[in-house]
């Protein structure tokens, strides 16, 4: 059965289609699941009470899925280890150097952020992140590093399980597969290249 968006439908984007296009990919693949949660999104990495990691994204948007599988998308093993990647988030009422500080941590997950974005046909917006603090930030210039990020990820390539995500949203939403279709065109760059296999 072909997803209801294609041929230039209207999109709809229903969080059981992102969380189910997450878990199909990474569930067996990673032991890691997408999670609705409350007010702030957070990683939990498996633990004796719950046998899989959790990426925990806010409040039921569908952009913080999005955002908070951009930086699972960037952790490396050993940060996948850790609660929230082993990071301290500072929230608004940020210095200037912790505000930079923010920003460079920032630009790869905003970046693949926008190409999740685009291939799920979804407005993307640059976040600062910084509302209430007395610090002037030019947006401007941090959204032209997030923009010369995303490209020279188009360049150089995704890493690997932001491909992986990104196929099979362009799959489904731009291109009409169902959900199951769009999971195994993603889950085959996952999988070893048979040299790698003898």
């Amino acid at each position: 059965m072909a997803s209801p968006f294609a041929h230039g439908a209207c999109v709809n984007h229903r969080l059981e289609d992102v969380i189910a296009l997450f878990d199909g990919l990474f569930h067996d693949t990673f032991a890691t699941r997408l999670v609705r949660g409350g007010d702030e999104p957070l990683y939990l990495p498996a633990d004796a009470d719950t046998p899989f990691h959790q990426v925990v994204f806010a409040r039921g948007f569908y952009a913080s899925a999005l955002h908070e599988i951009s930086h699972w998308c960037i952790a490396g093993d050993e940060r996948r280890q850790w609660e929230d990647y082993g990071y301290w988030y500072l929230p608004d009422g940020r210095d200037a150097d912790a505000q930079r500080d923010f920003e460079a941590v920032e630009v790869g997950p905003q970046a693949l952020e926008r190409l999740f974005s685009e291939a799920c046909n979804l407005r993307f917006h640059i976040s600062v992140d910084n509302l209430g603090g007395d610090v002037e930030v030019d947006s401007e210039a941090f959204c032209a590093r997030v923009n010369a990020r995303a490209e020279r990820y188009e360049r150089e390539g995704l890493p690997l399980r932001a491909a992986a995500f990104r196929i099979a949203l362009q799959r489904f939403y731009r291109e009409g597969d169902a959900r199951m279709a769009a999971i195994a065109a993603g889950r085959r760059l996952l999988e070893p290249a048979p040299s790698a296999l003898v």
